[in-house]
């Protein structure tokens, strides 16, 4: 009995399933690609993972408030050209850097404001957001890359190294830390997940609903924000189509990773070894050779399969 007890607290703990499902594909690979376990391949599927994971923690707050941002892939654009933008007119760097940041906390705040005030549907606020926002981007750069940011001191964030370490990588690793606190051990966090679970109940609590709302959503700009400035400064340019797709991306590594749709559930963790997870198989699928129209398609199964697992635990939970 007591191993029945035990065999069945590990099958429903949060994000095993994606630990199990990384390294069958890790082994696989492995074995597959004599390339894949190579330090310098390694790293550049870690690298890879970056951008989707940053964007991925801020989705994660998101949808475990019970709403979906479909701009945080312009917002990550947008910080790009901004930061190319004032840079190439002779600005600041770092001043540059914090009026982005600012921006990208802007747009979270307006997005916010949509939601609580004005009370549109998630889908609909963020995804008229995500088309102004670039729809402004090509106004401005008339779909010509800003290209020239060639200093040291912005390469340093895309570029750069502390020991063997890359820089976005130590950068994601303090973003995922501040995020894990945030949403475990503040009320920040319990609130957002318990307006997830139920929002009329959040609110007879006392909770500030709209408040928390748009807190989230100027968290998810700031870092979108980041992640656009991290994108900028590896490519040295702000190009127009930066962060085309970044939102189905960083939805994808959320519900891999064991954040239900629905709400009321996140796992920061599980997020950043989904994006990992989506980096590992588009590199070991271009190590096999295989042709690139066909990474979606396996992601897309991926997330089917997640979504799946999903619905059948939370069945499984209201049945017990």
């Amino acid at each position: 009995m007591k191993e029945k007890n035990i065999l069945k607290r590990i099958m429903n703990m949060d994000g095993i399933g994606i630990v199990a499902v990384y390294l069958v594909v890790f082994v696989f690979l492995s074995i597959a690609c004599p390339n894949f376990l190579k330090f310098s391949n390694i790293m550049v599927g870690i690298r890879q993972a970056v951008y989707t994971a940053i964007v991925g923690f801020a989705m994660t707050f998101v949808i475990s408030m019970g709403g979906i941002d479909l701009s945080v892939g312009s917002t990550v654009g947008i910080a790009g050209m901004v930061l190319a933008a004032m840079i190439l007119d002779g600005q600041n760097i770092y001043l540059a850097i914090l009026v982005v940041i600012l921006l990208g906390a802007l747009i979270g705040f307006i997005n916010g404001i949509l939601v609580t005030k004005l009370r549109m549907a998630y889908f609909i606020a963020t995804l008229g957001t995500m088309s102004i926002i670039r729809g402004l981007i090509y106004v401005y750069t008339e779909g010509i890359p800003l290209y020239g940011l060639k200093y040291p001191e912005i390469q340093f964030f895309g570029q750069g190294y502390i020991g063997m370490i890359p820089v976005p990588i130590i950068l994601t690793i303090l973003i995922l830390v501040v995020s894990a606190y945030l949403f475990y051990k503040t009320k920040f966090g319990r609130y957002t997940v318990s307006i997830g679970s139920n929002e009329e109940a959040a609110q007879l609590v006392g909770i500030n609903v709209d408040k928390i709302k748009i807190l989230v959503f100027v968290l998810s700009g700031v870092f979108c924000a980041i992640a656009g400035i991290i994108l900028a400064s590896r490519s040295e340019a702000a190009i127009p189509t930066a962060g085309n797709a970044y939102e189905m991306d960083a939805i994808a590594a959320t519900v891999i990773g064991g954040t239900s749709m629905s709400g009321g559930k996140g796992n920061m963790f599980g997020t950043a070894l989904g994006a990992i997870l989506m980096a590992t198989i588009k590199n070991g699928l271009s190590l096999l050779n295989v042709n690139t129209f066909w990474h979606q398609v396996v992601i897309g199964l991926f997330i089917l399969f997640a979504v799946a697992l999903d619905g059948f635990a939370t069945q499984r939970a209201s049945k017990s």
